[in-house]
């Protein structure tokens, strides 16, 4: 059996709307999905068996809300549940290494525990081996796609575009080929959005002299980036690219580009070291005011 998606929930509406987007994704990529309810086991005598019998119930409560709401959005996909121990971070990130994509919700509370979903999906997101979406309250399927003609929400418009976030300093692989893959599979365009600011005068060498003129450098990360992606253009032949090359910082260029997006994907360089977390400020600024779904995908 392929690797699944796997949904951590918890009851909260955030993790309902992750849940639905899970499935929706596990449906597209003919995947089966997991949720994954984690509680912490409490040993006596503070705790004990009534404590674990009453999260035990919780995680029943929370698992059965989310299979009732994806059997009501998304009949055909796929479903298994899954109880396991906490904490909810350290579970989450052994599932992880099972699975296609882990996809969470980005705020709310879990429940007995009462930690913060954010800081849960933020370590996910942070050392999970594999892709891990964040989403958040209120993301529907309508949200997904462009406006109808009367301007109102609809799912027979076409998807709104994928945006990736690439800086052609450092490309990865990992991350280029999700974002033409999350487009190819909702026929969408993908908006690749490099950002780039002048350097100091103060770290020209005599070479770069050339280079002052903001439109001539402008023009050159132009044909950096389509050099970049021309390998990927020809791998996925049909999926429409729009490249953005901008001279601002990357943080407000993504968080607007992403305004009309389907989905906004970022990348996280892996450590090799579990404890060393390497999400960038851009990453970790996207994630707290971005409204779209964000794609963190780990990349050596």
């Amino acid at each position: 059996m392929p690797a699944p998606v796997i949904a951590g929930v918890d009851g909260s509406p955030e993790s309902l709307a992750a849940a639905e987007w899970a499935a929706r994704e596990a449906e597209r990529r003919d995947l089966p999905l997991r949720l994954i309810h984690a509680w912490n086991w409490h040993p006596g005598p503070h705790g004990g068996e009534p404590a674990n019998a009453a999260q035990r119930h919780l995680a029943r409560r929370a698992l059965r809300q989310a299979e009732e709401r994806i059997r009501d959005c998304v009949p055909g996909v796929r479903v298994a549940d899954q109880q396991v121990e906490g904490p909810a971070t350290a579970a989450l990130l052994k599932a992880a290494e099972q699975a296609q994509m882990v996809v969470l919700g980005s705020r709310g509370l879990t429940g007995l525990a009462g930690l913060v979903v954010g800081s849960v999906a933020l370590g996910v997101a942070d050392r999970a081996t594999c892709p891990v979406v964040l989403v958040r309250a209120g993301e529907e399927a309508a949200d997904e796609y462009l406006p109808a003609e009367d301007g109102g929400a609809g799912t027979r418009t076409g998807y709104r575009d994928v945006v990736l976030g690439l800086d052609i300093n450092d490309p990865s692989d990992e991350v280029i080929e999700f974002a033409f893959q999350a487009a190819m599979l909702r026929r969408a365009r993908l908006r690749v959005v490099h950002a780039w600011h002048p350097p100091s005068a103060f770290g020209l060498g005599p070479g770069d002299i050339a280079l002052v003129n903001d439109p001539y450098r402008a023009e050159e990360w132009q044909g950096f980036l389509s050099a970049v992606l021309q390998v990927w253009r020809d791998k996925y032949s049909g999926v429409a690219v729009v490249e953005t090359v901008v001279q601002e910082k990357a943080t407000t260029a993504l968080v607007r580009a992403a305004s009309g997006a389907s989905l906004l994907v970022v990348g996280r360089r892996r450590t090799g070291r579990p404890t060393v977390v390497r999400t960038g400020p851009v990453t970790h600024t996207v994630l707290h005011h971005v409204g779209c779904p964000v794609a963190v995908v780990p990349h050596h």
